[in-house]
């Protein structure tokens, strides 16, 4: 990769990591933690759909390739919210739009990989240990970033939170995987149905208790039916729970990490948007998945606190989603994505990427948006700006990346 000399030209600082061994520490001349500079890392499993998430509600062809699920104009009714004239939030991300007005949100728009599978356990995989196309590789790209990090690494270092550890934490560097917090999507004892129909006629007509409880049950009901997931859906997202719980994960993320300085890096992915059917346009399925994704990124901003201007948060999703809508309401499996760049010293406020528009002609295969910027070129180029590596380590992060990097810089 062609880089300048970026101890030159680093706009985040003027520390200098000094790469001695294990136990090195940050160089800044006032003896700062070598932990101190954070990443965290959002996966949505599935395959969310970036040009929903941000749409070029601008392009002409938008609402021709999206006449059902295509989001209105911005002022209109469950419209977008308007960034920058031409791209447009999806409104159910209204949480976030006071970070994109503070330049502390970025997007970078056809990214993705460069292996053009269609394969949700291919694409996550090579997205996870940031090889596209090779499937042996044993570590995943967080573990090798970590391992080449000045200081020691102990096991809350690089932290996961799910059900499982994630294939991007494996590896050699020890690293820690917490479960999610309980979401309140999950069955409860009145779904079975004998007891439900116990219960429903003990309060039937209850004069003091019946609406109340009859409320309770519907609002139980909606949401369980919000979060209802396909066969197919549960498969993409490999284990990954549905994002309604996230903003309690990302508040409880928050507080470890103020509480705990040695952890430098975590994971955390959310599954639900693999939306072949129904995905909805400003209501709907999709919105029901970024509602609470958008909230939680934010209480994450917020709750750090001081510490958010040292942190960068990234979102990917292993592909985007077909450009026309398909015959079923919804999306199928596409090529690419948006990246989303959260954090305190992100160039924000801007919809990165070489952008080619939605003519037919410009379409990938004729029928999904293209990949023009390769995913692990942001990755890298946060690990270099933000976590000061240099060309040797950012290679051994990133093997076999490409040459040219992209021109703007997101951080």
């Amino acid at each position: 990769m062609k880089r300048r000399n970026f101890l030159n030209t680093l706009a985040l600082g003027a520390g200098i990591v000094l790469p001695l061994g294990p136990h090195a520490w940050a160089a800044t001349g006032t003896g700062e933690s070598p932990t101190r500079k954070k990443l965290v890392v959002v996966m949505l499993r599935g395959a969310v759909d970036g040009l929903n998430v941000v749409a070029p509600v601008g392009d002409e062809n938008y609402l021709r390739l999206r006449p059902g699920i295509g989001l209105a104009s911005p002022g209109m009714e469950n419209g977008a919210l308007d960034l920058d004239g031409y791209f447009g939030l999806h409104p159910a991300l209204a949480s976030l739009q006071p970070l994109w007005q503070q330049k502390k949100l970025a997007f970078v728009h056809a990214s993705g990989s460069p292996d053009g599978t269609r394969s949700h356990f291919d694409a996550q995989d090579y997205m996870e240990s940031a090889t596209p196309g090779r499937k042996n590789t044993p570590d995943g790209w967080m573990n090798r970033l970590v391992a080449t990090l000045p200081g020691t690494t102990t096991p809350s270092r690089l932290l996961g939170i799910g059900p499982v550890m994630p294939r991007i934490l494996a590896g050699q560097a020890a690293a820690v995987n917490l479960p999610n917090v309980a979401s309140g999507t999950r069955a409860d004892i009145l779904d079975r149905p004998a007891i439900g129909a116990a219960f429903d006629q003990l309060y039937a007509n209850h004069p003091r208790f019946g609406r109340a409880y009859d409320d309770g049950r519907k609002a139980h009901r909606e949401v369980m039916m919000a979060a209802a997931e396909t066969p197919q859906m549960q498969a993409a997202d490999r284990g990954a729970p549905l994002p309604n719980g996230f903003p309690d994960d990302a508040a409880r993320l928050a507080t470890l990490m103020r509480n705990d300085p040695k952890i430098q890096m975590a994971f955390v992915a959310l599954g639900g948007w693999d939306t072949h059917v129904g995905q909805g346009a400003g209501t709907g399925q999709l919105a029901n998945r970024l509602a609470p994704l958008g909230q939680g990124l934010a209480v994450l901003a917020e709750r750090l606190g001081t510490l958010f201007d040292d942190t960068v948060i990234v979102v990917m999703s292993e592909f985007g989603r077909t450009a026309r809508e398909n015959g079923t309401g919804g999306t199928d499996h596409g090529h690419g994505n948006a990246m989303w760049v959260l954090g305190g010293k992100v160039n924000g406020g801007r919809v990165y990427g070489d952008w080619q528009g939605l003519e037919d002609a410009a379409l990938n295969e004729g029928r999904d948006l293209p990949v023009t910027t390769d995913f692990r070129s942001v990755l890298a180029q946060v690990a270099e700006r933000h976590l000061l590596l240099s060309d040797r380590q950012l290679g051994q992060v990133f093997p076999a990346m490409p040459q040219k990097g992209p021109s703007f810089k997101v951080v």
